[in-house]
């Protein structure tokens, strides 16, 4: 396969050194065109080298079109104050339709493997009951982030860290006693106004109730452990039932518990020393050494930790590991941890910049042009589960990657639920079914893989898009923006549609045309199906 966009690349990196200059591949940008009139790409180049040559940017546009000779190029013209504009050939434009279809399910994948090992630690939400919106779409964008990574060749661990030690299982335990002696006709136990009030309690106190019986209606310390340590473990199991169905699985679990009987928090707290400083009570850690805007206090003069405490010991352990890079994907309301951790790594010895955090903003919820309002503790939420049941597990993972992690995002139900092209996830679902029925159709059609016979606009149009995709993988996977993908999504589904109406695919009396558009239409639907791949969206055959 020829790529395109390197070999321009490489082509006026050596026509920039037959004139005395020295630059890298990276440097050069290369551009898609968006009128046919000023060719298929473009760069400015000749400007950004205007103060290296001493020359005027046409001058050097011109100097650098003649230095060039290229088989794949068909005509380059120059434009404006120095653009140049490169028509390609459209048999190189077509090469690509041969290396996707031997490639299939690979195509887009980096050909190079990384060495670093790269850790991505999200949802990790509390086992005290069901995931909501926002762990949703934490899920969405941590998980996508993964599999970006791995297309790019990076390898990769998921990783949930169980928090299963603190006031919160304490409550936890509390709230489920109530249920427990509910279950068991003793009404006579309230909720804590700390509890945890979702039904999804009473499913596990009749499970516990089933297990154990009456065994622990009367209070002890070995009943209060089971209620927790059975607790979180019954909740921990239907979390990950539902990410499992969310097509979210992880590969390694962590246990705040194990960790703190492991004596790391202890381990830390002796490392940390020469940062630590009482004060009131309390034991704090000069987070201001380094990039953090105030001290942080570890030890509370309860003599109970902070949470901050128990979580460096937990990033310690990770770095100890042996991963190279830690991202941890996050809530918007950890803004002020960034500093604080970065700082405790520094404090400890790792390269605090191997520490990157990903906030995820607020998701708002809208039906029929109203709000719907959260709250997981009264048990009012609106659940990921209930959301995914309405309107699908592929238009959930789709939305809620479709804006940058940084955007708020405000996710109509009504859309979501729309069988139109107003929908962007039908739009490309349905782009792929479109492709897939009309391959169906000339299956007993022998296909030109060299396309020889595309020429017609939206062809070109559409053998550009698909020869983007590694670019757009290694892009977003490089920038952790998952949304890039479903923006190239929705171009590329545009391309397929406009493809579709404008050129007769399946045509019995020309069946040497219909062999060179099924066989661009055959790479389509491999780049449309890994595309969804990648966000972990469905390719449905039939819509």
């Amino acid at each position: 396969m020829l790529d395109i966009e390197t070999s321009l690349k490489t082509t006026i990196q050596n026509a920039l050194k037959t004139l005395g200059v020295e630059i890298a591949l990276e440097s050069i940008v290369i551009e898609r065109s968006k009128d046919k009139a000023h060719g298929d790409y473009a760069t400015t180049v000749a400007m950004t080298q205007a103060r290296n040559l001493h020359k005027a940017p046409a001058l050097i546009a011109k100097d650098i079109v003649a230095n060039i000779h290229e088989d794949f190029i068909e005509n380059i013209e120059i434009a404006g104050p120095g653009f140049i504009n490169f028509f390609i050939k459209s048999d190189s434009l077509s090469s690509i339709i041969k290396t996707i279809v031997a490639e299939g399910d690979k195509y887009g994948e980096a050909k190079e493997k990384h060495e670093e090992k790269i850790n991505v630690e999200f949802v990790s939400a509390n086992p005290t009951g069901t995931l909501h919106l926002g762990h949703a779409r934490g899920a969405a964008i941590g998980d996508t982030i993964c599999r970006l990574y791995e297309k790019a060749g990076y390898n990769v661990t998921r990783e949930y860290y169980v928090n299963d030690a603190g006031v919160q299982i304490n409550h936890l335990a509390d709230s489920l006693i109530v249920r427990y002696h509910e279950v068991l006709g003793d009404n006579s136990r309230v909720l804590p106004d700390d509890g945890y009030h979702s039904k999804d309690l009473i499913e596990v106190a009749k499970k516990m109730v089933e297990e154990v019986g009456d065994k622990y209606l009367v209070d002890s310390e070995e009943g209060y452990n089971y209620f927790k340590r059975r607790g979180t473990k019954f909740l921990l199991d239907k979390l990950c039932d539902d990410l499992t169905d969310f097509r979210v699985k992880f590969d390694v679990f962590s246990s705040e518990l194990d960790i703190r009987n492991a004596g790391k928090v202890e381990e830390v707290l002796d490392l940390l020393k020469k940062y630590e400083y009482n004060e009131d009570n309390a034991l704090f850690l000069r987070t201001t050494d380094f990039t953090d805007d105030k001290d942080r206090v570890l030890i509370k003069s309860d003599g109970s930790y902070t949470y901050l405490l128990p979580d460096i010991a937990y990033h310690k352990n990770k770095f100890d590991r042996g991963y190279d890079v830690l991202i941890d994907v996050l809530g918007a309301d950890h803004h002020g941890y960034i500093e604080r951790m970065k700082s405790s790594m520094a404090m400890l010895g790792y390269n605090p910049n191997a520490l990157n955090i990903e906030l995820i903003q607020m998701v708002r919820l809208f039906k029929d042009g109203e709000e719907y309002k959260m709250s997981k503790r009264t048990g009012n939420a609106v659940g990921m589960k209930e959301l995914c049941d309405e309107v699908g597990t592929d238009a959930v993972r789709y939305f809620f990657i479709s804006r940058a992690a940084s955007s708020h995002l405000d996710f109509d139900l009504d859309l979501a639920g729309k069988m139109e092209s107003s929908n962007p996830v039908y739009y490309a679902q349905y782009a792929h079914a479109r492709l897939s029925q009309v391959l169906e159709k000339g299956k007993d059609i022998a296909l030109d893989y060299d396309g020889k016979l595309l020429k017609e606009e939206k062809e070109l149009n559409l053998l550009k898009v698909i020869s983007d995709f590694p670019k757009e993988v290694a892009v977003a996977a490089k920038e952790r923006a998952p949304y890039k993908i479903t923006n190239y999504i929705q171009k590329l589904a545009t391309s397929i549609h406009e493809f579709y109406s404008e050129c007769r695919i399946y045509d019995e009396s020309n069946l040497e045309l219909t062999s060179s558009r099924l066989a661009l239409a055959k790479a389509s639907k491999i780049v449309m199906k890994n595309a969804l791949e990648v966000i972990g969206v469905s390719a449905p055959e039939k819509m």
